[in-house]
C-alpha cells in the first residue's frame, strides 16, 4: 500500500483559521481520493502559521482494472439515438454488442477500464484541492488567478518518499512546479528541508526552528510561560484564548519577561491586562493568587534568541507597551474628572439600534426593569435601579472608546470613584455577564437584576423591530443573550415569569405587546442549555412537554431543575422502578386511546372485584401532594410512584382490564388513566426512550 505526503507553504495563515484549515485539508484530500476509488486507512497532519502537511496511508498505488457494461437503445431505435449512445460510450458502432433480453434486443457497450494510477491522477487532484479549498476569505496576488488565504509559495507531493513531477496552474499562462524542498524558519539560515516523508519532515523542520505540530507548539508555549513567571516568583493570569492565538502566530516560540513602569501600576488591573492582551498579545502576571497585577508581562517571540537578542526584544516591547499604557493613564485621569452621572446626557448621541432609540433611553428602560427584578434576585430595588441607569454611561468615556473590551468594568471603577455604593458599582461592573459559556454570571443580586434587565430589553427590542436571528446568522448575539438569561436563572436560582418580564419590557419600548416568537425562542435556547449540561434529548423533551408550544415560559427555571432531577433519578434503581410502572399501563392506555377517548370521571371502588384493585387504588390515594417548583415534593412523589412497582405488577397479574363487563372495563380504564395523570404531573414519560 502507498503513502501519500502533501505539504503546502504560504504566507502566514491567520491564527483563527488554522484549526479549520488543517481539518479541511485532511477531509477534502481524503474525499477526493475516495471519489476516485482509492482507500484511506490512516491520516496524520501538522500545521504552523506558514505550513500545512498531511500524510495519508493505506492507498492503492493503482486501482484494479474493471469490466464496464452499459446498455444502450434497442436495435430498432433511430440511427440518431444509436449514434448518441456510441458517442457517450466512446465506441464505434462496430464495437457495440447486440444482446437479447426479455424486453427485446439492445445494443451494449462493453469496455475494459484500466485502473487509475495514483501518481497519474494526483496532479489534477491537487489542482482541484487548491482551487476548491474552503477558506472563509481568500485573495489573489500578482498575476495569479488562483485564490488562497495568503500568497501561496509552493505545494509538494510525494508517494512513498518519491517526489511527484508536475505543476500547479496558477493562471492561464503561469504554472508552478511541484516543490521538493521547503525552507524552515525565515529568521534562521538553515538547510532546505526535503519534502518526502511526514516523520522526517517534522523532525527536519524542528531542526530548522519550526514546530509544525500545533499541539507541541501550544504545550511548549504553556511550559515556557509558566517557567518565565516562576523565575520571577509570579503567577500567570490564565488566558486560554490568547494561548491559542499565540500558538497560531509563532513557529519557534521563545517566552520573554518584560517589566512595566511603576507609574502605570496605579491603573486598574483590567486596564493593564486588556492593554497587554488585545494590543500587544502579552500575557499578564500576578503577585499572588488574588489576581493582584504584577509589574511584569510575558511576550512570546517567534525566533530562537540568545541573551543579547532577547534583551533587545524585551526592550522594544517595553517601549511599545509604555506608549500604550501612557494613553490608558491619560484616559483614566481624564475620565475621572467628570462626575459619572454627568455622562448620561451624552448617551443620547449614541444610537442603540434603528427604531429602538438611543442608549440613554435604553438606560432608563434597564433601570425600571432592574428595579422590578431586584426582589426576585434577592437585591435592593433602589440599588438595582441606580446601577441600571448608570450601566451604559462608560460607553462615552475616553477609556472605553480606546478599549471597548472594558465597557461595564470601567463603569464600575468610575462609579465607585464618584461615591456610588458598593452594590451599585459592582452591579455596573458585572452587568454584561455572562458573555460566553466560560464567563461567570454576576456575583451580586443587583448585578443579576441589571444583567437580566439588559438582556431582556435587548431581546424584546430586536424581536419587536423584526431583527431576529435567522439560521446561522445572529449579528446581535441574541442567542447568547437568551442563554445568559437562562444561566442566571439557573445558577442564581432566579424564578422569573419570563412572559411577564417580556410584556413589561415591551411596554417600556412602547410596543403593544412582546413578539410572540420570543416564547418559542427561549424554549429552543433552554433545550440548548440542557444539552450543554449533558442531559439526554429524551429527558429534555419529557421535562419540557409543557413548553413545546411556548405557553409555559414561567416554568423555565423549574424545567431546568426537573430535567436535572430526572436525569439523576432515572439512572438509579428507583428510576428503573418508576419507568417499569409507567410501561405497564401506558401502552395499554395508548392502544385504547387509538380506538376511542379514555373515560373520564371518578373511580368507583364499589366495582372492584380483586384485592389488587383495592391495593393499587389506596396506594394512588396516598400519593403525596405535589406542586411544580418544589424539589422536595418532587423527590417525595418520585419515590412514592416508584414504590407502586409491586402494586402495579400485582394488578396486571390478577386483573383483566378489558373485561367483557363494560362497567368494569370503564372503571379499570378510569383508574389507570388517573394513575397516568399522577405520572404526568412530573413529566411526559412517553418521550423517554424505552419508557413505553
Amino acid at each position: 500500500m502507498a503513502v501519500l505526503f502533501v505539504e503546502i507553504s504560504c504566507e502566514e495563515i491567520p491564527a483563527r483559521m488554522q484549526k479549520n484549515a488543517i481539518a479541511a485539508l485532511e477531509r477534502n484530500l481524503t474525499s477526493l481520493l475516495t471519489e476516485l476509488g482509492f482507500s484511506c486507512t490512516g491520516c496524520r497532519s501538522a500545521i504552523s502559521p506558514r505550513h500545512m502537511a498531511v500524510e495519508i496511508d493505506g492507498l492503492e498505488a493503482q486501482l484494479a482494472d474493471s469490466h464496464v457494461e452499459k446498455r444502450g437503445p434497442r436495435t430498432s431505435a433511430p440511427e440518431q439515438a444509436v449514434a448518441g449512445f456510441c458517442q457517450s460510450a466512446g465506441l464505434s458502432r462496430d464495437a457495440l454488442e447486440v444482446r437479447a433480453t426479455d424486453k427485446g434486443e439492445f445494443f451494449f457497450a462493453v469496455s475494459e477500464v484500466k485502473g487509475a494510477v495514483l501518481e497519474e491522477v494526483l496532479p489534477s487532484l491537487l489542482q482541484r484541492l487548491i482551487a476548491e479549498f474552503p477558506w472563509p476569505k481568500s485573495q489573489r496576488w500578482g498575476h495569479s488567478s488562483l485564490s488562497w488565504v495568503r500568497p501561496l509559495h509552493h505545494i509538494a507531493a510525494s508517494i512513498d518518499g518519491r517526489a511527484i513531477a508536475g505543476e500547479l496552474a496558477i493562471s492561464e499562462t503561469l504554472s508552478q512546479p511541484y516543490a521538493t524542498q521547503t525552507h524552515a524558519h525565515p529568521f534562521h539560515a538553515t538547510q532546505p528541508v526535503s519534502l518526502q516523508q511526514f516523520d522526517q519532515y517534522v523532525s527536519d523542520m524542528k531542526d530548522g526552528f519550526v514546530l509544525v505540530s500545533h499541539t507541541e507548539r501550544r504545550d511548549v508555549i504553556a511550559g515556557q510561560l509558566e517557567q518565565a513567571a516562576a523565575e520571577k516568583s509570579l503567577a500567570l493570569v490564565p488566558d486560554e484564548g490568547l494561548l491559542d492565538e499565540i500558538t497560531g502566530l509563532v513557529e519557534w516560540p521563545q517566552a520573554l519577561c518584560g517589566q512595566i513602569d511603576d507609574e502605570f501600576m496605579r491603573l486598574p488591573s483590567e486596564v493593564l491586562i486588556t492593554s497587554m492582551r488585545v494590543h500587544q498579545k502579552f500575557f499578564a502576571t500576578t503577585t499572588d493568587n488574588n489576581r493582584t497585577a504584577a509589574p511584569y508581562f510575558i511576550t512570546v517571540a517567534n525566533r530562537h534568541t540568545d541573551e543579547r537578542t532577547a534583551a533587545l526584544i524585551i526592550k522594544g516591547n517595553e517601549r511599545v507597551l509604555r506608549a500604550r499604557l501612557a494613553d490608558a493613564a491619560f484616559f483614566w485621569e481624564q475620565d475621572k474628572q467628570t462626575a459619572f452621572s454627568d455622562y448620561l446626557p451624552k448617551l443620547e448621541q449614541v444610537t442603540f439600534y434603528e427604531n429602538l432609540g438611543h442608549m440613554r433611553s435604553k438606560a432608563d428602560r434597564i433601570s425600571k426593569l432592574a428595579g422590578m427584578l431586584a426582589p426576585l434576585c434577592g437585591g435592593t430595588p433602589a440599588d438595582a435601579e441606580r446601577a441600571g441607569l448608570l450601566a451604559k454611561a462608560d460607553l462615552v468615556t475616553g477609556m472605553v472608546g480606546e478599549f471597548p473590551e472594558l465597557q461595564g468594568i470601567m463603569g464600575g471603577y468610575y462609579a465607585a470613584h464618584h461615591g456610588e455604593s458598593e452594590a451599585v458599582s459592582a452591579a455596573i461592573a458585572e452587568h454584561y455577564r455572562p458573555q460566553g459559556p466560560e464567563d461567570d454570571i454576576p456575583q451580586t443580586p443587583e448585578g443579576c437584576a441589571v444583567a437580566l434587565a439588559d438582556k431582556i430589553d435587548t431581546l424584546v427590542g430586536f424581536f419587536g423591530v423584526g431583527a431576529k436571528p435567522t439560521g446561522s446568522r445572529d449579528p446581535f448575539a441574541l442567542r447568547r443573550a437568551a442563554l445568559g438569561i437562562l444561566r442566571i436563572m439557573d445558577e442564581a436560582s432566579v424564578a422569573l415569569q419570563l412572559e411577564d418580564c417580556f410584556e413589561q419590557a415591551a411596554a417600556l419600548h412602547g410596543f403593544d405587546a412582546a413578539d410572540t416568537d420570543l416564547a418559542g425562542f427561549m424554549a429552543d435556547r433552554l433545550r440548548v442549555r440542557l444539552r450543554v449540561k449533558n442531559i439526554p434529548h429524551d429527558i429534555v423533551t419529557a421535562s419540557m412537554a409543557d413548553a413545546e408550544d411556548g405557553t409555559e415560559q414561567a416554568g423555565l427555571l423549574w424545567q431546568m431543575r426537573l430535567a436535572t432531577a430526572l436525569q439523576q433519578h432515572l439512572s438509579s434503581e428507583q428510576g428503573k422502578a418508576l419507568l417499569y410502572g409507567y410501561r405497564r399501563f401506558s401502552s395499554l392506555l395508548a392502544a385504547e386511546q387509538k380506538k376511542t377517548s379514555l373515560p373520564a370521571g371518578d373511580v368507583e371502588p364499589g366495582l372492584f372485584e380483586h384485592q389488587a384493585e383495592e391495593q393499587l387504588f389506596q396506594a394512588m390515594m396516598n400519593l403525596p401532594v405535589y406542586e411544580a417548583g418544589d424539589l422536595t415534593q418532587l423527590e417525595t412523589l418520585i419515590a412514592a410512584l416508584a414504590d407502586l412497582k409491586m402494586p402495579i405488577h400485582t394488578y396486571f397479574e390478577e386483573v383483566v382490564v378489558n373485561s367483557d363487563d363494560e362497567n368494569l372495563r370503564i372503571n379499570r380504564l378510569k383508574m389507570l388513566n388517573r394513575l397516568h395523570r399522577q405520572f404526568a404531573q412530573i413529566a411526559d414519560f412517553s418521550a423517554i426512550e424505552n419508557a413505553s
